[in-house]
């Protein structure tokens, strides 16, 4: 009996060795043109431009949704938002303080996934899966959570705090709060402290590590080794506050947070490169959604629209001697591709009892197959608002067109070719028609709580 369980411990072993170790960095409203690469011109980003010259750059990546909960639901499960009832949050478009509703305990996230394949899980960052207990990261598959539980806007220092009565914002290691309020300018500097933290901890075994920095969500915060060069509009902004948060006045300081989420990607590569893990990690670099304060040129739209510029995403993807260099993959792919794409990477089970919208696009990245996906539908909360099949967009309200783009000749949007391409435009709104029912018919609820409890306190 002892030489078999020896035996089964070293099979176990050996095959946790071969297996590689994933690391997903998730900005917040970060744009399609706020990477250097991506045509951020007006930005410093030299990390993630060297990630993109060692890895792929990738110009047809979608988020699920242009906003922070459903995109992170998404994410997460695989799954269109709305199917998993994760498009709208109880009474606000996305989940807040003391909030009922959160993502429910029998989803399947790509945590649970790779934590019963054998991997250390952690998560590091803004969660915005819901704040009570039963939702919280540790619930959902992650062993480590060091976080925020959502925006760091809902906060009292919230310019609509007299409508939204925000407690003060918990730090959470685990399933505890550690700190209220902390300082914000220090919070990509600890987040990714923590997550190069994790990294040694476990370089022994494979890992997955959610990196989802708060920033550069407004209100916009920098740690001040980065304000060196800050405008001098920034600097009056920061003077004036006293006990305040500016949050106009800190838009001035774009930039100098880009910058330092590039510093970040960079920490997390130097590490991965000092430990001897580059050629056995893939590193996933995006955002949640299109910008607020950001551009998303040459796309038309921003963060909770439905044009390109809401949901396309800035996405690179690097895995040294495995991975293609310096390449450009224009094939379409989502954040939802991540969790059956990572469970193939790592042998792992994905679910058989439900839905997922997302596909294994690992042959797309690496054999220059087509995409999986004939057609991608953009939601705004739970309205299917696009669909877009190949090179053709079809908008449509209350059932029915409303614009036609080519986005092949016309990244922009700005031309209509509904008149000339009707066929078309009734082709893809039958799409939307029989998604709409397949969607009703496949659904799974949020989760719920009947007595939600602040986890700080006024």
């Amino acid at each position: 009996m002892f030489l078999l369980a020896l035996l089964s411990s070293v099979s176990i072993a050996q095959s946790n060795e071969s297996k590689p170790n994933f690391i997903i960095i998730f900005t917040d409203d970060q744009g399609y043109a706020d990477v250097g690469v991506f045509g951020g011109e007006q930005l410093q980003t030299p990390n993630l431009d060297q990630m993109a010259a060692e890895g792929l750059q990738l110009t047809n990546f979608y988020s699920a949704a242009p906003l922070c909960s459903p995109s992170r639901a998404a994410l997460m499960t695989g799954s269109y938002p709305r199917r998993i009832d994760m498009a709208y949050g109880s009474d606000f478009m996305v989940l807040l303080a003391e909030d009922p509703k959160g993502l429910n305990p029998d989803e399947v996230t790509i945590a649970e996934v790779l934590q019963e394949a054998g991997y250390a899980t952690g998560m590091v960052g803004k969660w915005h899966l819901g704040d009570q207990r039963v939702f919280l990261p540790t619930r959902h598959g992650f062993d480590e959570f060091f976080g925020i539980p959502y925006s760091h806007d809902i906060h009292p220092f919230h310019p609509l705090q007299e409508r939204f009565n925000f407690p003060p914002l918990p730090l959470i290691e685990g399933e505890t709060v550690i700190e209220t309020d902390p300082d914000a300018d220090q919070l990509t500097a600890r987040m990714t402290e923590r997550a190069i933290q994790f990294i040694s901890e476990h370089q022994s075994e494979p890992f997955f590590l959610y990196l989802a920095h708060p920033a550069p969500h407004e209100p916009i915060h920098v740690a001040p080794a980065f304000l060196d060069n800050a405008s001098d509009e920034a600097r009056a902004a920061l003077r004036e506050e006293r006990g305040t948060i500016n949050y106009q006045g800190r838009r001035a300081l774009y930039p100098q947070a880009i910058a330092e989420l590039d510093w970040s990607v960079g920490e997390v590569l130097k590490t991965l490169k000092s430990l001897g893990l580059d050629e056995q990690t893939l590193v996933i670099f995006t955002s949640d959604n299109g910008p607020v304060v950001g551009s998303a040129a040459p796309l038309r739209g921003r963060k909770g629209s439905a044009f390109e510029g809401g949901v396309r995403e800035p996405a690179i993807v690097r895995w040294p001697g495995t991975l293609p260099v310096g390449q450009t993959n224009s094939e379409l792919m989502s954040t939802m591709d991540l969790l059956p794409t990572l469970t193939k990477l790592a042998s792992a089970q994905l679910p058989d009892d439900r839905v997922i919208d997302g596909k294994n696009v690992w042959p797309v990245l690496t054999q220059a197959a087509k995409s999986p996906h004939d057609d991608f539908y953009y939601f705004v909360e739970n309205t299917i608002a696009a669909v877009r099949s190949g090179r053709w967009k079809l908008h449509t309200s209350d059932g029915e067109p409303t614009a036609l783009y080519n986005l092949d000749s016309d990244i922009g949007e700005q031309h209509n070719v509904l008149d000339e391409f009707g066929q078309i435009a009734a082709e893809l709104q039958r799409k939307i028609d029989a998604f709409e029912v397949e969607m009703s018919t496949n659904s799974r609820p949020a989760g719920w709580v009947s007595d939600p409890v602040p986890l700080t306190q006024h």
